[in-house]
């Protein structure tokens, strides 16, 4: 009797590859045909180039409900917002300016007219805030739940334009703001949840958590960064948002540039209430920096002439350096042990 089975192929399923190694696989027949395309797949956004001086940048981003954010815990202003804000941060990335976005939506039944006045409300705040127009999309029903998707526009004098392959040996490793808390916000507010379903007369006081929590719900793009280091006349020589985890992103410049690192656990900014939250939830701080992901600071290195011109500014760490790829990709903990750096950062897939 034989065997169906040995006859059928093998299928991978998604899960295997993982988000970044599902994109790579998905596209590793695309080819540019068009002069215009500068950058296609595997940066922050994609560079097209129209006139001679400058650039436009495009990004998108998708956020799926029971993936991406809870409804439970969600408000749905925010989640207008930070729809726009993750694209818009792509953009800054790329040391581009944001101009114009679309939104696409599907909706579920279950979402009235006003329900989706208010996520449109978060939408126009962000578009305000940040200058930049809405200037189309797409609407379409859905079986399960809602799903939003924005393509972000932008532009750039073309000689302006950062991107994830460029760093060179012997850059220092920049990063803005402080990272972990983003994590820890979802922690809180998963821990809340289960506090919730289980007695919904429960109200969570989130009044000791509002940083964290904030962190979360509405991030908030650095165009502030990105402005300042033009004022300093300080160009990146790579530079990508720190959304999936510092040790991911990181490790994203690295490969691209074919080069190595050391990264220096004492100089990776933590908030004090991230320090405080993640003791008291057994979580080691600082991994919630490498792998915790969603903070959308900026993540660069320079040449050392201008690392050492950030040193002194606000806002601003220096946190490592750019070595020669043979030498490999290390964090150095505050005790001075010395790890290889992993990717362990935040999975949608």
């Amino acid at each position: 009797m034989s065997d169906n089975n040995s006859n059928q192929p093998k299928l991978t399923p998604v899960s295997e590859l993982g988000e970044f190694g599902l994109i790579e696989h998905l596209n590793k027949n695309a080819r540019n045909s068009n002069a215009s395309t500068l950058k296609s797949i595997g940066d922050d956004a994609a560079v097209i180039q129209y006139e001679k001086d400058k650039v436009t940048v495009i990004s998108t981003d998708l956020l799926v409900e029971g993936i991406h954010f809870d409804m439970v815990y969600t408000p749905l202003k925010h989640l207008g917002y930070k729809a726009v804000a993750v694209n818009l941060s792509d953009i800054y990335a790329m040391n581009a300016t944001p101009r114009q976005i679309t939104v696409s939506m599907a909706v579920s039944s279950r979402f009235t007219v006003e329900a989706l006045d208010e996520i449109y409300a978060g939408i126009h705040t962000a578009c305000n805030t940040f200058d930049v127009d809405l200037i189309g999309g797409d609407t379409s029903s859905s079986r399960l739940g809602l799903v939003i998707s924005v393509t972000a526009i932008g532009e750039a004098k073309a000689e302006d334009v950062v991107y994830r392959n460029t760093a060179q040996v012997g850059d220092m490793i920049c990063m803005t703001g402080d990272l972990g808390g983003a994590y820890l916000g979802l922690q809180i507010l998963e821990r809340e949840k289960q506090v919730f379903l289980a007695d919904s007369n429960m109200k969570p006081d989130l009044t000791a958590s509002k940083y964290l929590v904030a962190r979360q719900l509405k991030p908030e793009p650095r165009n502030d960064i990105i402005e300042i280091l033009r004022n300093m006349k300080i160009k990146p020589t790579a530079m990508i948002d720190i959304s999936d985890g510092l040790s991911s992103d990181l490790l994203h410049i690295c490969n691209q540039s074919n080069v190595g690192c050391d990264l220096f656990e004492e100089n990776i900014k933590l908030h004090p209430d991230t320090l405080e939250t993640a003791m008291k939830m057994g979580l080691p701080p600082f991994t919630c920096a490498l792998s915790g992901g969603e903070d959308y600071e900026l993540l660069f290195t320079v040449n050392p002439k201008d690392g050492e011109r950030l040193r002194e500014i606000q806002g601003f760490s220096i946190i490592g350096r750019i070595t020669e790829a043979t030498k490999g990709r290390y964090l150095y903990t505050q005790k001075g042990v010395k790890h290889e750096l992993v990717a362990q950062g935040w999975k949608h897939i």
